[in-house]
């Protein structure tokens, strides 16, 4: 059974620091682009980081960049993203994709809430 499954998420203070875990299970992640996004209320999903099967090819959106990092380990099949320095703004519903040709795999979503 294919499941992505996201970790990590929580109430943390402006600048504070959270890392998310995205876990896979039932293929193997090698091959996949990964992606993290996350969808604050009201608002639609934004890509937030991804990163290549390559593991060196990564993007970020402007409003993340120098703050969060987003890393894989294919041997575990775990992604993760570390996350810094963090804004209200940074408040929403992270979610981890995978993706590879026309497999799309999302997770459920782990809650970030940066407020003092």
């Amino acid at each position: 059974q294919v499941q992505v499954v996201e970790s990590g998420g929580g109430v943390v203070q402006p600048g504070g620091s959270l890392r998310l875990s995205c876990e896979a299970s039932g293929f193997s992640i090698g091959m996949y682009t990964m992606s993290w996004y996350r969808q604050a209320p009201g608002k639609e999903r934004e890509l937030v980081a991804r990163i290549l099967s390559d593991a060196l090819t990564i993007s970020y959106a402007d409003s993340v960049k120098d703050r969060f990092t987003i890393s894989r380990n294919n041997a575990i099949n775990i992604v993760n993203l570390q996350m810094n320095s963090l804004q209200p703004e940074d408040t929403g519903l992270y979610f981890c994709n995978a993706h590879r040709s026309m497999n799309d795999y999302w997770g459920q979503g782990t809650q970030v809430t940066v407020s003092s």
